[in-house]
């Protein structure tokens, strides 16, 4: 029995059921998965916790968000990774895919330095096991940007790369199909004359006008061929989705309307929602809520989008409001997202598999993550 850690006394959440068991580890993975309470004096008891999968967040700007705390201003980079890292692994969360802008819209966005930092801290920190969860990158590549293509190359071959996204956020596009509240916001929050929030937004389109298709089209020859999984972002339209299915795009990422939903699932698009969108009861730009998809069959993974603690929290809202069954509820935030991104070995508890493991008490139904295992080893 050297070697072995055993979980017992536990609610395991396995892909297709709930049952009262124990779980074994060896090392880094799962041996054994089984029913009842073990009677080893080394047998960790659970007390009835559920004992679910690690989770696999495939879209968190939570790394950015710690680099810059408020508008304008900047922490160390290597701070922010750290405390980003700690506050996912509190969450349940043991495999996370940093989604880092590429393109600068605007240089007081300051995002090339905080992409470029960002992936430096990561390249530094992920070898030397500094890091609780286990840390990808998801490029966020913004069409609209014309050094967009720059910025990508040095990173195009990283290992760390697993998905990357198709972004257009000008003004009159995806999330931001409504130009006049995006120019009184903007006129609002940067401080903008509404005459001054019209020229931007004049600019960025113009932009967008001259480089979006080349900057696509760069991507995806660049992508061809290889297993980073491809996602549209923001999808509005019919045409829109059948585009990207068009061009081998088979990941649509926060659709904003109902009706693009419903065109990715009909050609076979995994869709992604944001768990901040389901746990508020709607979108914070009043696009569709993620609610309505799912009481539609429309959502198979849900992302932490900008808060880790949402995922949880999202997926025992489908369960405990929508009805759906608790594991495939959990699968949402594990199973599925790990598979999305071809991480075969983990977002599963099954024999063979990695120990990624998160132990959750139920407080008045509110999840309270108590402990999590990356690889068999404790990381909060």
């Amino acid at each position: 029995m050297s070697g072995e850690t055993i979980f017992t006394n536990a609610r395991v959440v396995t892909e297709t059921e709930v049952f009262d068991g124990t779980v074994v580890l060896r090392g880094p993975a799962i041996v054994a998965v089984e029913r009842g309470r073990s009677r080893l004096a080394a047998a960790l008891d659970l007390e009835g916790d559920l004992l679910i999968p690690g989770l696999v967040d495939v879209h968190t700007d939570n790394l950015e968000k710690h680099m810059m705390p408020r508008p304008g201003v900047r922490w160390s980079a290597r701070a922010a990774l750290l405390a980003h890292d700690a506050q996912v692994a509190s969450a349940g969360v043991t495999t996370v895919l940093d989604a880092l802008c590429v393109g600068e819209v605007e240089h007081a966005d300051q995002r090339e330095q905080m992409f470029r930092e960002g992936v430096a801290e990561l390249r530094a920190l992920a070898p030397r096991g500094l890091l609780r969860a286990e840390h990808l990158l998801h490029l966020r590549c913004e069409l609209s940007v014309a050094t967009m293509q720059e910025s990508f190359e040095p990173v195009a071959d990283d290992p760390l790369v697993r998905m990357v996204s198709l972004m257009d956020h000008t003004p009159g596009a995806g999330q931001f199909a409504d130009v006049e509240r995006y120019v009184k916001r903007n006129a609002r929050t940067l401080g903008m004359t509404e005459a001054e929030a019209r020229a931007y937004v004049a600019r960025r389109r113009e932009t967008r006008d001259r480089v979006r298709d080349a900057n696509r089209d760069a991507i995806l020859a660049r992508l061809a061929g290889r297993t980073i999984a491809l996602a549209s972002h923001d999808d509005r339209t019919e045409d829109e989705v059948a585009a990207w299915h068009a061009s081998g795009v088979r990941i649509s990422e926060f659709p904003v309307s109902l009706v693009a939903a419903e065109a990715a699932k009909r050609r076979g698009m995994a869709v992604v929602a944001g768990g901040p969108n389901i746990v508020r009861g709607g979108s914070h730009s009043g696009n569709v809520a993620a609610a309505d998809l799912v009481a539609r069959g429309l959502v198979d993974v849900f992302a932490s989008d900008y808060i880790p603690s949402s995922m949880l929290a999202s997926a025992l809202l489908l369960h405990d409001r929508h009805g759906i069954a608790l594991p495939r509820a959990i699968a949402t935030i594990s199973a599925e997202p790990a598979r999305m991104v071809g991480l075969d070995d983990r977002g599963r508890i099954a024999p063979g598999l990695r120990a990624d493991l998160v132990q959750v008490h139920l407080a008045d139904g509110h999840p309270l993550v108590r402990q999590v295992w990356r690889e068999g080893r404790r990381i909060a």
